[in-house]
């Protein structure tokens, strides 16, 4: 009868309402776990509890990228990269991850391929300092370097008192024959990081800035 049916109906929406409540709390009780995991830096034991999280429903990209940082982590870089892929073919404009995947193609020296994933997390987000910073040491890699001025320079503004894109842009700058360049960025050095200029002077040959 129709009121059968109906009945029937209601009762199968009901046990599917519970049974996705379930998969929720179980997923949540597993993500818990794995972050107290991370906490206590009980790496290993955090990629299984994220792991049983994946299995009680859809991949989650939070999840995923969460358990490719724990394998970067164990130092388990070829599962972390499957991780990181499976979390950008779901969400493709979450730049951390694609600057996760170019961190992980430069140590696998892709540079081309770690260009395209840097490139990707610039464009979803043009303040991603390292990813700029990733895209210059990928670019010097190729012996790109007059490319790789403007992401160090766009890197040294967003971050003025970080010495690592001020030393590569000096490197950059000295390598392109461009010492005046490379003197100036010597004498900012100093005035914040002195240890790191003066390695730079012995470097490149330039005197080293007088001291303050």
């Amino acid at each position: 009868s129709s009121c059968g049916s109906r009945s029937r109906s209601r009762r199968s929406r009901r046990e599917r309402s519970e049974r996705a409540l379930t998969a929720n709390l179980q997923r949540w009780f597993w993500v818990q776990l794995a972050h107290w995991c991370h906490v206590l830096h009980q790496t290993d034991t955090a990629i299984k509890y994220y792991g049983l999280a994946l299995e009680s429903g859809p991949d989650d990209p939070q999840i995923l990228a969460s358990m490719g940082y724990e394998f970067l982590q164990a130092g388990r870089k070829r599962e972390a990269f499957a991780a990181f892929d499976r979390a950008v073919a779901i969400r493709p404009d979450w730049a951390e991850v694609h600057f996760g995947r170019g961190m992980l193609l430069q140590e696998f020296n892709d540079h081309d391929a770690a260009l395209q994933a840097f490139d990707l997390a610039v464009s979803a987000n043009p303040n991603h300092d390292r990813a700029l910073y990733g895209k210059a040491l990928s670019l010097i890699a190729l012996q790109r370097k007059d490319e790789a001025v403007a992401p160090l320079e766009r890197n040294t503004k967003l971050q003025p008192m970080s010495p690592y894109g001020w030393y590569q842009l000096a490197r950059v700058q000295f390598d392109r024959g461009k010492t005046d360049k490379t003197r100036a960025i010597l004498d900012h050095l100093a005035t914040f990081e002195p240890k790191v200029a003066a390695q730079l002077a012995r470097e490149t040959g330039l005197p080293p800035p007088p001291r303050p």
